[in-house]
């Protein structure tokens, strides 16, 4: 395959800078729409080399199907694994490496800095209320929040055919508008509905097609059980169902990426540091956002320096602690305009290894008993497959 290389990877738990505008999930749709002849559509993946001819191209992504997974779904995931084997190359996640980040990433071809969901839980700015992207709905406006025009949205007005296939409970949620506004909507309650929708809608014209499926149990099973735990070898199972049966039902003229949001690790119990049984790490923290993996702090005015002091001493290498400043001069989230700098925390917490910082009081009680966790920069969080395969 011809397009970006693979990122340079010396273990699962080193860091992967994100490779926006070269090799990341935020390039997916720009390259589709690029195949598709849609103007003005850069192609950083390379895609048109491949896909001479194509004029329908349906996206499949997977939600935790990590480029890690792969091998360890390979007994459970033939047609995955085959697929992998063949045709796989590595792409990056954006940072965080969270569903709700990564699922406006590809709907817009944007980085996260500039599409402005940048987290999994951000605090509402000027206020100490928090935005769970996940339970979204009207407030605050979709549009106003996410202001970038989708890839959706672009593919329609140059005369695409664009469709969405997603679980019926997510039609007109707010990170369904910020990520897929610009598609028809179509409900599909579990794989088999998702395959067969997703097939529907590609062959319903005879025009230029887009189609985007999202399938969530890969990674729900990860959450609730571990990678690699019986329920998630049966959810591996029902993806390679899925895969095959979009396979099958390709037409010719038409070509199928599989893609996923970010991978996901098992954490021990012992890697667990809660936050609210420890009082040094509450002094001169206002609110707590984020997620475990990746901690977004807005503090008390002056109380900065003190606060990464603090987490810096009691995580010790357990989690890198900066400061927004630092964070945003990674690069991990691209530019950031000033209009979203807020969202992110005065103090950056990321985790290392297979740490996490819960709140076993103060969120919901479940976020501190999963199993599998993702979020951070780690090869194994970051690290995601893209499957190019022609009808």
């Amino acid at each position: 395959m011809t397009g970006a290389s693979s990122p340079d990877v010396t273990g699962p738990l080193d860091p992967v800078a994100p490779r926006y505008g070269s090799g990341s999930l935020a390039d997916v749709l720009p390259s589709a729409l690029a195949v598709l002849g849609v103007p003005g559509s850069p192609d950083p993946l390379g895609l048109t080399a491949d896909l001479d001819g194509i004029r329908r191209v349906a996206v499949l992504l997977v939600d935790g199907l990590g480029w890690y997974q792969i091998p360890t779904a390979r007994p459970y995931a033939p047609t995955l694994f085959g697929l992998h084997a063949l045709l796989g190359r590595r792409l990056t996640a954006g940072f965080p490496s969270t569903t709700p980040v990564s699922l406006v990433s590809l709907g817009t071809g944007a980085a996260p800095g500039a599409h402005g969901v940048l987290g999994f839980r951000v605090r509402l700015p000027e206020t100490d209320r928090l935005l769970s992207h996940i339970e979204w709905g009207r407030e605050p406006e979709p549009r106003h929040w996410q202001p970038v025009p989708t890839q959706l949205e672009r593919a329609r007005a140059a005369g695409v055919a664009v469709t969405v296939v997603s679980r019926p409970e997510y039609d007109g949620s707010g990170l369904t508008v910020a990520a897929n506004r610009g598609g028809d909507y179509r409900g599909a309650a579990g794989a088999d509905e998702l395959a067969t929708e997703m097939l529907a809608a590609l062959t319903a014209g005879d025009g230029p097609t887009l189609v985007s499926g999202y399938h969530p149990d890969l990674d729900r099973q990860g959450h609730l059980h571990g990678v690699d735990s019986p329920p998630w070898r049966i959810a591996a199972a029902e993806v390679d169902r899925l895969l095959a049966r979009l396979v099958d039902g390709l037409p010719g003229d038409a070509a199928l990426l599989v893609t996923a949001d970010h991978g996901q690790l098992n954490v021990p119990e012992e890697h667990r540091v809660d936050l609210d049984a420890d009082p040094r790490l509450l002094a001169g923290v206002r609110v707590v956002a984020g997620e475990p993996r990746v901690r977004y702090l807005h503090v008390a005015p002056g109380a900065v320096p003190d606060v990464v002091d603090t987490w810096s001493a009691v995580l010790g290498d357990a989690a890198r602690v900066l400061t927004r400043d630092e964070a945003v001069a990674t690069g991990w989230f691209g530019p950031v305009p000033e209009s979203h700098l807020q969202r992110i925390g005065d103090v950056v917490v990321v985790c290392r290894d297979t740490w996490v910082v819960v709140a076993t009081r103060s969120e919901h009680p479940m976020e501190s008993r999963l199993v599998g966790y993702h979020g951070a920069d780690t090869a194994t969080e970051m690290t995601i497959p893209l499957l190019v395969v022609r009808g």
